[in-house]
Formats: structure tokens, C-alpha cells, sequence
């Protein structure tokens, strides 16, 4: 059956309009952004078999080019589409903590963070650096690595730390394993990098680790 013979109340779109994104499930929201299904499928049961086919909504999001493309139902012209849209919500993000303190909101700074980093293929460690009201004045990649690992130089941090003007700073990285549990290397890395800023009177908040839906926070877990 087609989504236009449903009743009005289980389409997605009319569903969104009046209960909001939020009471919609994975795959209606997935199929508002297919728009249309398949020969033999609508919108809906596509996503859902893609879902299946993927395991999880963050899975497909993520997935790489090639196998997005090679799905059915999917496409080049979908997975740009996509990719618009996931900078979008990064962008917007960007935006709405840089118009206010870091920390008036623990968990948008953890949606930030994920928005940036999750999905990164290889690790990425950035710096959030912040003024003395711990206001966002730029965010900021410094190393790139591979799946392994990244090489990271204190006195890299500590530099554009100066440059910068900042008075704080929060460290943040992935782990594209999927395991946020932070290493030995990270927490020795983590206080060499505090004892640099230390010498410059600049205070590391919080170092944060994003492995998939995750963040773990090195300062909740007494690591700074």
C-alpha cells in the first residue's frame, strides 16, 4: 500500500507537522529524507530494510561512499544530499555554541563534539579554544593520524593556545574503533599537554573522547 492510502496520522510528513520530528521513529524519518521507496516498497518499508541492512540509523549516516551508494534504493545523488545535510547540523551547532558559554550546556558540548568527530575514519585530535568566560573563540583540528593513533605535540597546543588569546581550552578526539574508553597514551598525553598550558596560565578544562554515540569526559573520570 502506498503511504498517500494510509491514514493521515501514520504518514511520516503529517506526523511530523503535528506531533514533531521527535515522536517519529528511525525509519519514518529516514523515509521523509528518501522521499520516495522503490518498485514493490514505499518510503518507509525502504528505510526500514536499510536500517536492517546497515544495523543501526548512525551506521547508514556514516557509512562511506562506496557503501552508501551501493544499496538499493540509495545513490550518488542521495549521499550528497546526505552529506548536506550532516554539515548543516555541524554548522548549526558550530553556531549556537559559539553565541555562548561552553559550559551552560555540558550535553550541547557533547553534541558538538560528536557532530564534529563522529564517524572520522581516522583519528582527529582537536582543541576547542576558549575565553576566560569559557566562551567558544575557535574550534580547531591539530593532528590527524590513522585508525592507531595520532602524533600530538604539547607544544603545539600551548602555541595556538597563545595565538589564540585563550584562557582555557577543552582537548577532544575519536576513536574510530568505537571504544571510548580512554588509553594509557591518552591520559599521558592529556597531562603533558596540562602541564604546557600550566606554563602559560591557561587552564585545560576537559579532554573528551567520541567513539560513535559515545563521549567520555577524561575530567568526570578524575583523568586530568
Amino acid at each position: 500500500m502506498a503511504i498517500s492510502d494510509w491514514p493521515a496520522a501514520e504518514r511520516p510528513r503529517e506526523k511530523l507537522m503535528a506531533r514533531g520530528a521527535g515522536a517519529l521513529s528511525d525509519a519514518e524519518l529516514l523515509a521523509i529524507f528518501l522521499r520516495t521507496g522503490v518498485k514493490g516498497q514505499s518510503a518507509v518499508e525502504l528505510a526500514r530494510n536499510l536500517l536492517q541492512d546497515f544495523g543501526s540509523l548512525s551506521a547508514l549516516l556514516t557509512a562511506g561512499r562506496a557503501q552508501f551508494c551501493a544499496s538499493h534504493g540509495l545513490g550518488d545523488a542521495k549521499y550528497v544530499q546526505l552529506q548536506a545535510v550532516i554539515e548543516m547540523s555541524r554548522r548549526h551547532l558550530a553556531e549556537a555554541l559559539s553565541s555562548g558559554e561552553v559550559f551552560s550546556s555540558a550535553d550541547r558540548t557533547r553534541r558538538y563534539l560528536q557532530a564534529q568527530l563522529r564517524g572520522e575514519p581516522r583519528e582527529v585530535f582537536a582543541v576547542l579554544f576558549l575565553d576566560n568566560q569559557h566562551r567558544l573563540i575557535k574550534y580547531e583540528p591539530l593532528f590527524f593520524g590513522t585508525i592507531n593513533g595520532a602524533a600530538v605535540y604539547p607544544r603545539e597546543v600551548a602555541r595556538r593556545s597563545l595565538e589564540e588569546h585563550a584562557a582555557a581550552v577543552i582537548l577532544a578526539h575519536n576513536h574510530p574503533s568505537g571504544v571510548a574508553e580512554p588509553s594509557d597514551a591518552d591520559v599521558r598525553i592529556t597531562r603533558r599537554i596540562r602541564e604546557a598550558l600550566d606554563l602559560l596560565d591557561v587552564r585545560l578544562l576537559d579532554h573528551c573522547i567520541v567513539a560513535g554515540p559515545e563521549v567520555v569526559s577524561l575530567a568526570e573520570q578524575g583523568l586530568l
